[in-house]
């Protein structure tokens, strides 16, 4: 459409409506309820337009203690829907890493995730007093080793005394 023909229409429509205090331009004239003179600039006056957000805080949160888990990999399931867990990602490893936290890497990566003897004893040593944390191998590990093993790599943990005691992985042959 060419703008005389626009300008013709707003012309039109300023001439069949009664709002003569429409400019061309689309905007009024203010005055300043102080003084009662005019502003030196036209300002555009219109209707807003607001959209709510339907996020609330109440259909969000979310906690749970113990819950559904992943028949394969022995890792709580994640969404409020399944009643799963905090998912605790790649970057905030790396920023527990940077702080240090090696404790609470641990703790998260093991028992609060797919350690399954180290769920039972944590939850043990909670009801005796204890405050020791005895994690052992993560479900996602022996996924892995049996990945490994599909596809035909012949993959074994070698348990020892003297690796049990150092977390519980054991080492890796092939």
């Amino acid at each position: 459409i060419p703008e005389e023909r626009i300008m013709g229409y707003l012309k039109e429509a300023k001439e069949t409506t009664p709002m003569s205090w429409i400019g061309l331009n689309g905007k009024s004239t203010l005055y300043d309820g102080r003084t009662g003179e005019p502003f030196h600039q036209d300002v555009v006056v219109g209707i807003i337009y607001m959209m709510k957000l339907g996020h609330l805080v109440a259909d969000k949160i979310h906690a749970r203690a113990v819950g559904p888990y992943s028949l394969v990999t022995q890792q709580p399931l994640g969404g409020k829907a399944q009643y799963g867990g905090q998912r605790f990602g790649e970057m905030e490893v790396w920023a527990l890493e940077a702080y240090g936290a090696a404790y609470t890497l641990q703790e998260l990566l093991t028992v609060k995730s797919d350690d399954v003897q180290g769920r039972t004893r944590i939850y043990e040593s909670i009801v005796k007093g204890d405050n020791t944390l005895e994690a052992g191998t993560p479900e996602s590990f022996n996924v892995l080793i049996k990945e490994m093993q599909s596809l035909g790599l012949d993959v074994k943990v070698a348990n020892s005394k003297a690796n049990l005691d150092g977390g519980g992985l054991g080492a890796l042959t092939a």
